[in-house]
């Protein structure tokens, strides 16, 4: 009574003390009505800006958790005291995942994920907490907690390409190559068309001396979707990296011929050419007088001819993206290469500016 007392007074700190021993007391440990009232003051304190200066971080909607749990099961959901804590329980929801996020920003990832889990238990299918415990389970160096969310997270039916890449990251961070590519392949399951996790399983099968794998993996893609653009374009990084340029140059093309704006593909054949014209300048310098008399001259003409090549495909990846900082910095360099030095500038200039930002 005292502590009800206090409470509608509002003094909160002093209706703490009386509900506390009111929790102990063998004539009100037991009822209904001491756990929700308990529940009520803390919730209360928690959500107050000077009362809650009285508390641990975390600590008061913690115990107004388990008071309204502890309600519920005396009385079950159907009582009185039950259906009202019910309510209120829902209500926490909130609290639970700000207190959380409180230890979270304060660095205490354990209080922090102690919060989000009392939030999972108040609404086990939202996925708001059990994404933040995982991430408070990472910063916290807990891999295997974070695992432990994100699998709970899938089994309710949610998925983003920012979690399997956050799984990548622990099972690198693990140095766990099988359950790396077994992520990667999950990832490929939700997401089949989706070119990052297509480029890392297939790095993962050139890495591990799998390159046939690799190709004859890419190969069926196309197969079944042959009008897939980034699929002939991974199938060019893959011959990059594999060291064979004419059929990467196949590929790409390829890719652009079925999708025009595909930016990869593009800036890919941009640097083709661009890396060709630099080969061939490179050879001219170092002839000596008697060669450079004899053949220089065409090198650096077929040299400029590769240069001007590259330029519609840097010209349309930039178009696609407009503030790739890699583009803007061949066109730059091509374009100063063809005698168009004004064209340069520009391309400086807005580097010069992005730069800035």
């Amino acid at each position: 009574t005292n502590a009800i007392l206090f409470q509608r007074q509002g003094t909160l700190d002093k209706a703490r003390t009386e509900i506390d021993k009111a929790i102990t007391h063998e004539k009100t440990q037991g009822k209904t009505k001491t756990w929700y009232t308990r529940g009520e003051i803390y919730e209360g304190m928690a959500s107050s800006p000077i009362y809650g200066k009285g508390l641990a971080p975390g600590e008061g909607t913690k115990t107004a958790f388990e008071s309204y749990q502890k309600a519920i099961s005396l009385e079950g959901k159907d009582g009185e005291y039950g259906k009202l804590a019910s309510q209120k329980l829902d209500g926490l929801y909130g609290l639970a995942l700000n207190a959380g996020v409180e230890s979270y920003n304060g660095k205490e990832y354990a209080k922090a994920i102690d919060s989000y889990r009392m939030a999972q238990q108040i609404r086990p299918q939202d996925t708001t907490a059990y994404l933040y415990a995982a991430y408070a389970s990472e910063a916290n160096q807990d891999f295997a907690g974070a695992k432990d969310m994100y699998g709970k997270l899938q089994g309710i039916g949610y998925k983003s390409p920012q979690m399997y890449g956050r799984l990548l990251q622990i099972a690198r961070q693990e140095k766990n190559d099988a359950e790396a590519l077994k992520v990667v392949q999950d990832a490929l399951v939700a997401y089949p068309n989706n070119k990052a996790f297509m480029l890392e399983e297939l790095n993962m099968y050139l890495s591990s001396g799998r390159g046939k794998e690799a190709l004859d993996k890419i190969d069926r893609a196309i197969a079944a979707d042959p009008t897939n653009s980034n699929l002939y374009a991974v199938k060019g990084s893959i011959l990059d990296q594999d060291k064979q340029p004419a059929k990467a140059l196949e590929a790409y093309k390829k890719a652009v011929e079925v999708d025009p704006n595909n930016f990869d593909a593009n800036f890919n054949l941009g640097v083709y050419n661009y890396n060709k014209a630099a080969e061939l300048y490179t050879k001219a310098s170092k002839m000596s007088l008697a060669e450079y008399q004899k053949s220089g001259k065409k090198y650096e003409a077929d040299g400029k001819k590769y240069f001007q090549d590259s330029l519609p495909y840097f010209e349309k990846a930039l178009q696609v993206q407009p503030d790739d900082r890699a583009t803007i910095s061949s066109l730059q360099k091509a374009y100063l290469r063809v005698g168009r030095p004004a064209d340069s500038e520009k391309m400086s200039a807005k580097l010069e500016s992005l730069n800035k930002k």
